[in-house]
């Protein structure tokens, strides 16, 4: 239990930092913040839309920010970096907080909100939505949304292709809840699919016929190689196996001769050249 506690205690210190810098950096235009721990100490990167009114006549306001948060917050070696927001527009945070800002200054929340869509819909973002909630015409809570483009509400395409910045307008009636939804334009949708270039007639026929010659050679070399070694696995064992064959044939045919006494008969007999056959008949005439 004690590394979950560190867990928690870790991140509500983040949470408290980063409220902290919304509320001191209201009027720069906070864009977000980045609190990373290095091997020197902790490094805040803060985006604001002017980082000269951060930053201070000759660096004042960011060493007492720097020096709060050492002593408040109890983050180690701080170093605060500022960086400009190149594109407000498509910064949620910049422009939830620009819209609490209207709403605070007397502006109609239709009016306020088309505004703030209209400005976001300019830039080529795949969508947003704006969202306020709170008493906007009387004494009873309800809720406004000003939609444009594709939005993701829930799943996994919600929480890493949206942005989403909340800001909070205080007015006499109450408070309103600022809440604006921004889908990046280089968000990649699962439903998204490229197709390759599919290559033309012309450019497979020039493919084959350079491919071609590199075929034929390589199919005529590889049967030479291979006969030429077929050749010189196989005469041997042949010629061993025709030699032992002859040899035992004779070696059977002399067997045979020795036991039947052929050799006797072929000397003493007359041979089949010499055997003639008379008939009776011409021998009676005779």
């Amino acid at each position: 239990m004690a590394n979950e506690r560190k867990f928690v205690s870790e991140n509500i210190r983040r949470v408290l930092l980063k409220e902290y810098f919304r509320k001191e950096t209201e009027m720069a235009g906070f864009g977000g913040i980045d609190i990373q721990r290095t091997p020197m100490g902790t490094r805040v990167t803060l985006n604001v839309e002017r980082p000269g009114m951060v930053i201070g006549r000759k660096g004042a306001k960011i060493k007492d920010l720097t020096r709060v948060v050492q002593e408040v917050y109890g983050f180690d070696n701080p170093q605060i970096e500022v960086q400009e927001c190149r594109n407000p527009s498509k910064n949620s945070q910049i422009m939830a907080q620009k819209l609490a800002i209207a709403l605070e200054r007397g502006w109609h929340f239709r009016r306020a909100g088309h505004s703030t869509l209209r400005r976001i819909g300019d830039t080529d973002v795949k969508g947003c939505q704006v969202k306020l909630s709170g008493k906007l015409t009387g004494q009873r809570h309800r809720t406004e949304k000003f939609k444009y483009g594709h939005i993701k509400f829930c799943g996994e395409p919600a929480l890493t292709t949206m942005d989403r910045g909340f800001a909070v307008a205080k007015k006499k009636l109450g408070v309103i809840g600022v809440s604006v939804d921004i889908m990046r334009s280089d968000s990649v949708l699962p439903d998204e699919v490229t197709i390759l270039d599919v290559p033309t007639l012309a450019e497979v026929a020039e493919l084959e016929v350079v491919n071609e010659p590199k075929a034929q050679e390589a199919s005529e070399d590889a049967p030479s190689v291979e006969a030429e070694g077929d050749q010189s696995r196989t005469e041997g064992p042949e010629e061993e196996t025709s030699e032992k064959k002859v040899s035992k044939r004779k070696q059977k045919r002399i067997d045979r001769k020795e036991a039947s006494g052929d050799e006797n008969a072929d000397e003493d007999g007359p041979s089949k050249e010499e055997v003639t056959v008379k008939d009776p008949e011409t021998d009676g005439g005779e």
